[in-house]
């Protein structure tokens, strides 16, 4: 839990300026009517406050999962075992996660608004449901992001202490999760940005209704294959980095820890 929340707070806070970028890019009203490249800390408190508990609701699950899991499973069966863990791990981390990005990414595109009062608006006029506006469209983001990362993070950790005959060290498993986080970040970000304008939609309207397939639907319509991966370069970027700063901060807290 602790090595969880220290990871989380890290990469969080560090990437902040790039996943501002990325959510603007992504954002109806476009980049520069978004807010542009100012600023670009807007919606900080809101991830702040959640990514400590985030985090370590997903680690603490996904290890346990795990380790339930691995009990009389055989090898081949372990990319199986890590993707239905990280897809726990992301259910249960949603929970706490949604609210945070709801209220994050409408301070992002109206920098001109504090945190407090776009939760306090967001409560005002849609209550708790607000909240959780993009939790189905976050979830079924994150749960195929997971199948792609943690199996592929877990195997090139294998193949790296095969080939070096030891336990790999914690920046090794931080170049793994860089390149992990690249791959995955790319394959699903069109789900990311469906997830985006699910979040912004206002309230009433047809992405305001959470229905993930209608929202790539629109976007295809209207923008195309350009507009399905939009974000995508600060997004790989930021989760690349996110990959290599979350991952190795992790496994070197949990190895002082442990």
């Amino acid at each position: 839990l602790k090595a969880g929340g220290v990871a989380g707070v890290c990469v969080d806070l560090i990437l902040f300026p790039l996943d501002t970028v990325k959510t603007r890019l992504q954002s109806p009203q476009g980049f520069r009517n978004a807010g542009g490249f100012r600023g670009i800390y807007a919606g900080v408190p809101s991830t702040a406050i959640a990514s400590f508990p985030n985090a370590a609701a997903f680690f603490i699950t996904y290890e346990n999962m795990k380790s339930m899991l691995h009990h009389g499973s055989t090898s081949y069966l372990t990319p199986a075992t890590h993707m239905v863990a990280a897809s726990l791990g992301e259910v249960v981390a949603c929970l706490i996660r949604v609210p945070s990005e709801v209220v994050k990414q409408r301070a992002q595109v109206s920098p001109s608004s504090s945190t407090l009062r776009i939760l306090s608006h967001t409560l005002y006029h849609e209550g708790i449901q607000g909240l959780y506006r993009g939790y189905k469209s976050t979830v079924l983001r994150e749960i195929p992001f997971s199948l792609v990362q943690f199996p592929l993070w877990e195997s090139l950790k294998d193949l790296w202490s095969w080939k070096r005959g030891h336990v790999v060290d914690s920046w090794q498993s931080a170049v793994c999760g860089a390149f992990a986080g690249g791959f995955a970040a790319a394959v699903t970000t069109p789900l990311d940005v469906a997830k985006t304008r699910i979040m912004l939609a206002k309230a009433g309207s047809s992405n305001a209704s959470g229905n993930v397939l209608a929202a790539l639907g629109g976007i295809w319509r209207t923008q195309g294959l350009s507009g399905l991966f939009a974000g995508v370069v600060p997004r790989m970027a930021a989760i690349s980095l996110g990959g290599f700063i979350f991952l190795g901060t992790y496994e070197k807290t949990r190895q002082l820890l442990l």
